[in-house]
């Protein structure tokens, strides 16, 4: 398994909700960041599980299919960060708020975002 699917194993792994503090400013639900409460985060949904499936995969984790853990491990397992590249400005502004809390959590996600190409580097892989 190459260093980055490691890192987002562990990074799964590492993200929980430890406490009540991991509410909507602090959410692990990658399509809060982009849709917030809306009919369109619906659709955003649908488009996971289709990434999922795509792969031959079926998410059925008591979780959304946006849940960030999820996430890390399916691009952890299949090698595909599209889904982490397309939602990075939330896992970016996910870690600025987690760094502005305090919480040791924000570490994961620094580790997390150093993967990631920029914005400007062409978009998603």
């Amino acid at each position: 398994m190459p260093s980055d699917q490691v890192l987002y194993q562990a990074a799964a792994l590492c993200l929980t909700y430890p406490d009540d503090d991991f509410r909507n400013r602090h959410s692990l639900y990658l399509s809060w960041w982009r849709d917030g409460d809306t009919r369109r985060r619906g659709m955003s949904l649908v488009r996971f599980k289709e990434v999922y499936r795509a792969y031959g995969l079926e998410f059925s984790g008591e979780e959304l299919p946006d849940y960030l853990p999820a996430v890390l491990e399916f691009t952890a397992r299949t090698g595909d960060a599209h889904l982490l590249t397309e939602y990075r400005d939330g896992v970016h502004r996910l870690r600025t708020r987690l760094t502005e809390h305090g919480t040791p959590y924000a570490s994961v996600l620094d580790a997390v975002c150093a993967t990631l190409p920029t914005a400007s580097a062409g978009g998603p892989r």
